[in-house]
């Protein structure tokens, strides 16, 4: 299985997942869980996590994030080009893997 994200953390941000089908796999704070459809799970904030898909059905989510996180991604995933833990820590994040 391949993570969807690398391992960080979110210094000041919560975030929370909602899944509406499939199932996803979280790892927070050195504990992998299993969450299937209608269920939901929060990544709080200073705890490492990180997410991906286990099995082979597409999962499909509800990503509730602040706004720093959503301008991270934002310029993350808009071209960006330079160094990615920088980024992080520009938004308040640190990578952890």
């Amino acid at each position: 299985m391949a993570w969807q994200a690398p391992l960080h953390v979110h210094h000041t941000d919560d975030e929370a997942w909602y899944v509406l089908s499939g199932t996803m796999r979280m790892r927070i704070d050195g504990e992998d869980y299993d969450v299937p459809a209608g269920s939901g799970i929060v990544g709080p904030r200073g705890v490492p996590h990180t997410f991906g898909n286990p099995g082979e059905e597409p999962a499909r989510y509800v990503l509730v994030m602040s706004s720093t996180t959503n301008a991270m991604l934002r310029e993350l995933h808009g071209g960006f080009s330079g160094d990615v833990a920088a980024l992080f820590e520009k938004y308040g994040c640190s990578l952890l893997g």
